[in-house]
């Protein structure tokens, strides 16, 4: 992966991560570097299950794609925020 490729990745990601925390319900107490992994991890699931769907690659912005990508990068943050929040009671 080319330096150009991982900068892509993070900023895709940062967006993702960030639109996600926006629309999941609650307050999210995780870290920023957190939200990016969630939103790169969100882009890469959200593109397979595209392919899988047989709508990654259409004219025009892949609206679905976006959608599914999104919707990941939500329920991502929530989960993550929800492990992360946790303490461990001795």
């Amino acid at each position: 992966m080319s330096v150009g490729g991982v900068i892509s990745a993070l900023v895709i990601g940062l967006i993702l991560g960030l639109l996600g925390k926006l629309l999941a319900p609650g307050k999210q107490n995780i870290p920023i570097w957190l939200t990016i992994l969630v939103g790169i991890v969100a882009a890469f699931v959200g593109t397979w299950i595209a392919r899988l769907l047989g709508v990654e690659d259409t004219p025009g912005i892949d609206w679905i794609e976006v959608i599914v990508q999104l919707v990941l990068a939500a329920v991502g943050v929530s989960v993550v925020a929800g492990m992360y929040g946790k303490k461990s009671v001795r």
